[in-house]
């Protein structure tokens, strides 16, 4: 058993999206170095290989009944997130319901790039900071929590964000320039729906 859970956590699909997801990460962490044009069509063509190599990964079942320690805090989440936010300014909020034709009406608006793309950071180097402990049980509880979390959870925020990055890039009307305080209220939402907020709300339940 013990040798075959280290053939799958070293197995070359859980290598390939180990060497992804550490380029997104470390893409999303500096975040606040690319220019805004450079930031979304950078981010266009590697969600999609990120997506595809989430979908290879393999299936296994947890070591441990406990799961495996976190290491992305709330304050790196929220430095990630307003880094995407100031970059993406008004091109940051979307339709939950995604229709290029009323991506900007303000009733439709429930969706954010840069809550999206935080969440998947979250996650990305949590697994990351684990796997690379080289201990085969946390590996394998790590591999079976990121292929839970991107059935569940980010893996439908991917997606959701690259639709709108796909219709700004293609919509014909070129990418705007970063302009001073435009993003100024794109950060008044609703959180509940972020992965951070949701772990958090059940971590407190369960204290309860």
């Amino acid at each position: 058993m013990e040798k075959e859970r280290e053939e799958l956590v070293y197995s070359g699909p859980v290598i390939e999206f180990v060497t992804v997801a550490r380029e997104v990460y470390v893409f999303l962490e500096q975040a606040g170095s690319f220019s805004r044009s450079d930031f979304i069509q950078k981010s266009r063509k590697i969600l999609p290989l990120l997506y595809y190599k989430a979908g290879l990964l393999p299936y296994t079942e947890p070591f441990y009944e406990e799961g495996t320690e976190k290491f992305v805090t709330e304050d790196d989440w929220q430095r990630v997130h307003d880094a995407i936010l100031k970059k993406l300014g008004r091109y940051n909020d979307y339709p939950e319901v995604f229709d290029p034709v009323y991506r900007d009406t303000e009733d439709n608006v429930g969706g954010s790039i840069a809550g999206d793309m935080a969440d998947i950071y979250q996650d990305l180097k949590d697994f990351l900071m684990v796997y690379r402990m080289g201990t085969i049980e946390l590996m394998n509880d790590s591999l079976f929590e990121c292929v839970q979390h991107f059935e569940q959870y980010w893996g439908q925020k991917l997606i959701n964000s690259l639709r709108v990055l796909h219709s700004i890039v293609y919509s014909g009307e070129g990418i705007a320039d970063e302009e001073e305080g435009e993003d100024e209220n794109n950060d008044r939402r609703n959180r509940d729906g972020w992965i951070f907020s949701q772990r958090k709300k059940l971590w407190n339940d369960k204290e309860e």
